[in-house]
């Protein structure tokens, strides 16, 4: 692999409450996944986010989700079909309004949390999902975890998808993110992260948290912009990846 996409999850903060650190996280990522309002985000915030990725030339993408502010949409909804696909199409509709007042346009989709990890194996969920996509704009790319069945089922339905790997998990033998709630989930060490990545990029391969080499075949890496240390994290992915030759160049 000579080129590899690095996107962050952006956006999130919601009045005074501030997430991350995107001014900087923008001068690194190659792809923006900006908060639609549903888990995180304020208008003010989002536009603000949306702008700075404009002027920086970085690839905005939809981060949708679960309507989940107090749980920053990381608890589970059992969401009706059709009321998903509106919210999809609410979400999408509301950055893609914020993207073309600064100038820029949404490229993709990103679901968020727990709607990311339910869709990954939920097919009826996930069609919701892809309807969403689909009905409002057919051209939009749909990011998803690698060697789950819902990138299939986006292509089945005529979507180009991306698959995606996370710098800041563990995963468990059978290639899925470790729970959150177990010990070990996310990863702190710069320099441990960085090896990880290039040999993700150079093998498609990874360590799985019981120490077993996992098979993971990625074309974006992610790094979440509300772990502790997550500017590092992005540039020592960065930085580790470009001195072995590989460029950080988004997938659109």
């Amino acid at each position: 692999m000579t080129s590899i996409d690095l996107n962050s999850d952006l956006g999130e903060s919601y009045g005074a409450w501030k997430m991350g650190d995107d001014t900087a996280m923008l001068s690194i990522v190659s792809s923006a996944n900006i908060a639609c309002g549903f888990h995180a985000g304020d208008p003010l915030g989002i536009r603000q986010t949306v702008k700075a990725a404009v002027e920086r030339g970085v690839v905005i993408g939809a981060h949708v989700s679960y309507p989940d502010r107090v749980g920053f949409g990381r608890r589970d909804m059992d969401a009706t079909s059709s009321e998903l696909t509106a919210d999809v199409i609410y979400q999408i509709g509301a950055l893609q309004g914020i993207a073309a007042a600064a100038g820029g346009k949404v490229a993709y989709v990103k679901p968020h949390g727990a709607l990311y990890n339910r869709i990954a194996h939920d097919a009826k969920q996930g069609q919701a999902v892809i309807d969403g996509i689909r009905e409002i704009d057919p051209n939009l790319v749909l990011m998803g975890l690698a060697g789950t069945p819902i990138l299939q089922l986006a292509e089945k339905a005529g979507l180009r998808t991306v698959a995606e790997a996370f710098a800041d998990r563990a995963y468990t033998p059978g290639g899925e993110l470790v729970s959150r709630r177990e010990a070990g989930s996310v990863l702190h060490d710069t320099n441990l992260i960085g090896q990880r990545m290039l040999r993700l990029a150079r093998e498609g391969r990874l360590e799985a948290i019981d120490g077993t080499t996992i098979k993971i075949e990625a074309h974006s890496i992610c790094v979440h912009g509300d772990s502790p240390g997550a500017v590092a994290i992005a540039q020592a992915v960065r930085q580790t990846l470009e001195a072995d030759g590989i460029t950080i160049r988004s997938f659109v």
